[in-house]
């Protein structure tokens, strides 16, 4: 850990989920895999298209609709479906398809499990500090079995734009009757968590997987999550 601005007073960890407190790679793998799987069989026109040919549906509507990007399921439902219209399909059975592929998408989104001893840190932490859990994805907290040790999970797109984007940090803050700078987020993303915490006046730790080179600091710098044992 290295500490490059000193800490105020901190009463509340806010935690980044993806690739902060699992690794989400292959939970976004299976995920893909069990939406394809879902599409070849209701929709046998799309047996040949990969993930790919799914991206780019997704950014091109995208650019029609620039704000669908802050709630990625509802950019993921529809852009499946407008690709589904694409191939041919009336709108109507494209919107029950789709309703279908991203259902399987988000069941296997969803089906995370949680190393042990980041279940025991959670844990520890939660005995000194109100924890949250403020993400630009569609984890969920509760299927992960540890959203009785959260007060709340707050999520882009429903709960406001993603970060960096201060929203969530300042929705956050209210909801508890906290200031921002009570707020210590945790996150790996230097961009979207370090940048959005410190928009917000919140505190930030970066869970720096690769050692990066920045010019804007973190208040703290991690290389492991239980690194965070030294906040107990």
């Amino acid at each position: 850990m290295q500490l490059f601005k000193a800490l105020q007073p901190v009463s509340v960890l806010s935690f980044d989920l993806d690739d902060t407190l699992y690794d989400n790679k292959p939970v976004i793998a299976a995920a893909e895999q069990a939406m394809l799987n879902a599409l070849a069989q209701h929709a046998p026109a799309t047996k040949n298209l990969d993930s790919e040919y799914w991206w780019q549906q997704r950014l091109l509507l995208a650019k029609t609709t620039p704000g669908i990007r802050h709630d990625i399921g509802r950019w993921r439902l529809l852009s499946i479906e407008a690709g589904l219209v694409s191939l041919g399909l009336a709108q109507s059975e494209a919107a029950d398809i789709a309703g279908l592929a991203y259902a399987a998408f988000l069941t296997a989104r969803t089906r995370i499990s949680l190393a042990p001893e980041i279940t025991q840190l959670l844990t520890a932490l939660a005995q000194r500090y109100k924890l949250i859990a403020i993400t630009n994805g569609n984890a969920c907290i509760d299927k992960m079995g540890i959203g009785s040790l959260f007060e709340f999970s707050l999520q882009a797109g429903p709960d406001g734009r993603m970060k960096p984007y201060a929203d969530l940090f300042i929705s956050a803050a209210a909801r508890l009757q906290v200031t921002p700078a009570q707020i210590l987020h945790i996150g790996d993303s230097h961009r979207a968590d370090v940048m959005g915490a410190l928009n917000a006046g919140c505190q930030a730790a970066w869970l720096d997987h690769y050692q990066s080179a920045v010019t804007v600091l973190p208040h703290i710098r991690l290389t492991d999550v239980s690194q965070l044992s030294a906040l107990l």
